[in-house]
């Protein structure tokens, strides 16, 4: 993953942000952790109280790294007062998030519009 301006598309759907990375995050290095973060979080900034949705449709898998970015992500968010939840989670990706018991941690949808539904 060399240039990390693609691997995320922002989109904002009301009052929500919807972050969908590309499929290539499964493989992001730990040096670009700061890079994609910035990348992710700078549109939050804005936002008194931002309401997130992770749609993790294109991706199949993640490790760590990425988890760590879902993490700081959460972390920002829950600090301004806002909510963030995961939808189009793989079946590999929710046996993850259900190990590391972060399943508890966010909300998992089927799809985007439940999310953004739930959101509004």
């Amino acid at each position: 993953m060399s240039d990390t301006k693609d691997s995320f598309e922002i989109e904002w759907h009301g009052n929500c942000v919807v972050i969908v990375p590309a499929e290539h995050v499964e493989h992001m290095r730990w040096d670009l952790i700061e890079q994609a973060a910035e990348i992710v979080m700078s549109p939050l900034k804005r936002l008194s109280a931002p309401m997130i949705v992770f749609d993790l449709s294109e991706v199949n898998f993640f490790g760590s790294v990425f988890l760590s970015l879902l993490l700081r992500c959460h972390k920002f968010v829950k600090t301004r007062g806002g909510e963030m939840v995961i939808s189009g989670a793989s079946p590999m990706a929710r046996e993850l998030l259900s190990v590391t018991a972060l399943d508890t941690l966010w909300a998992l949808y089927d799809t985007r519009s439940e999310a953004l539904n739930d959101l509004a």
